[in-house]
Protein backbone atom coordinates (compact mmCIF):
# COMPACT_ATOMS: atom_id res chain seq x y z
CA UNK A 1 0.00 0.00 0.00
CA UNK A 2 1.54 3.48 -1.02
CA UNK A 3 1.00 6.82 0.92
CA UNK A 4 -0.68 8.86 -0.95
CA UNK A 5 0.42 12.10 0.78
CA UNK A 6 4.25 10.96 0.39
CA UNK A 7 3.44 9.96 -3.54
CA UNK A 8 2.53 13.28 -4.54
CA UNK A 9 5.05 15.11 -2.16
CA UNK A 10 7.51 12.61 -4.17
CA UNK A 11 6.15 13.33 -7.81
CA UNK A 12 5.61 17.10 -7.48
CA UNK A 13 9.08 17.82 -6.58
CA UNK A 14 10.24 15.09 -8.75
CA UNK A 15 8.76 17.19 -11.75
CA UNK A 16 9.41 20.47 -9.78
CA UNK A 17 13.46 19.31 -10.30
CA UNK A 18 12.98 18.16 -13.60
CA UNK A 19 11.51 21.73 -14.70
CA UNK A 20 14.77 23.50 -13.16
CA UNK A 21 16.72 20.69 -15.25
CA UNK A 22 15.30 21.46 -18.40
CA UNK A 23 15.98 25.29 -18.46
CA UNK A 24 19.31 24.90 -17.15
CA UNK A 25 19.37 22.51 -20.14
CA UNK A 26 18.20 25.25 -22.14
CA UNK A 27 20.46 28.29 -20.87
CA UNK A 28 23.43 26.22 -21.78
CA UNK A 29 22.79 24.65 -24.95
CA UNK A 30 22.16 26.38 -28.00
CA UNK A 31 18.84 27.26 -29.09
CA UNK A 32 18.31 25.08 -31.77
CA UNK A 33 18.48 21.89 -29.09
CA UNK A 34 16.68 22.78 -26.01
CA UNK A 35 13.07 22.45 -25.11
CA UNK A 36 11.54 25.89 -24.79
CA UNK A 37 8.67 25.13 -27.29
CA UNK A 38 7.51 22.46 -25.50
CA UNK A 39 7.71 23.79 -22.04
CA UNK A 40 5.55 26.61 -23.29
CA UNK A 41 3.27 24.04 -24.88
CA UNK A 42 2.77 21.90 -22.11
CA UNK A 43 2.36 24.83 -19.48
CA UNK A 44 -0.29 27.04 -19.51
CA UNK A 45 0.84 31.23 -19.51
CA UNK A 46 5.10 29.84 -19.32
CA UNK A 47 7.21 32.24 -21.20
CA UNK A 48 10.80 31.43 -21.88
CA UNK A 49 13.45 33.25 -19.72
CA UNK A 50 11.16 35.63 -17.53
CA UNK A 51 11.14 35.40 -13.62
CA UNK A 52 7.09 35.22 -14.00
CA UNK A 53 7.93 32.63 -16.46
CA UNK A 54 10.15 30.51 -15.08
CA UNK A 55 7.94 30.53 -11.01
CA UNK A 56 5.13 29.83 -12.78
CA UNK A 57 6.68 26.95 -15.03
CA UNK A 58 7.42 25.40 -11.49
CA UNK A 59 4.68 25.62 -9.85
CA UNK A 60 2.71 24.54 -12.33
CA UNK A 61 5.59 21.24 -12.88
CA UNK A 62 4.76 20.74 -9.01
CA UNK A 63 1.24 20.68 -9.25
CA UNK A 64 1.15 18.39 -12.21
CA UNK A 65 3.29 15.97 -10.28
CA UNK A 66 1.57 16.14 -7.14
CA UNK A 67 -1.91 15.69 -9.25
CA UNK A 68 -0.09 12.15 -10.68
CA UNK A 69 0.58 11.09 -7.59
CA UNK A 70 -2.80 11.87 -5.76
CA UNK A 71 -4.65 10.08 -8.91
CA UNK A 72 -2.06 7.04 -8.98
CA UNK A 73 -1.81 6.22 -5.58
CA UNK A 74 -5.59 5.63 -4.67
CA UNK A 75 -5.93 3.22 -8.12
CA UNK A 76 -2.96 1.43 -7.45
CA UNK A 77 -3.67 0.94 -3.65
CA UNK A 78 -7.60 -0.17 -4.80
CA UNK A 79 -5.51 -2.52 -6.94
CA UNK A 80 -2.96 -4.02 -4.70
CA UNK A 81 -6.27 -4.94 -2.14
CA UNK A 82 -8.09 -6.63 -5.03
CA UNK A 83 -5.42 -8.60 -6.64
CA UNK A 84 -3.66 -9.60 -2.91
CA UNK A 85 -7.14 -10.43 -1.45
CA UNK A 86 -7.27 -12.65 -4.23
CA UNK A 87 -4.07 -14.19 -3.68
CA UNK A 88 -4.59 -14.81 0.06
CA UNK A 89 -8.07 -16.42 -0.74
CA UNK A 90 -6.18 -19.44 -2.68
Amino acid sequence: MLNTRLVAWALGLFTAVTFIVCVIYGLVTPQSVHMHTFLEQVLPAFKWLTWWGFLLGLVESFLYGAYAGLVFCPIYNWLYRRFNARREAK
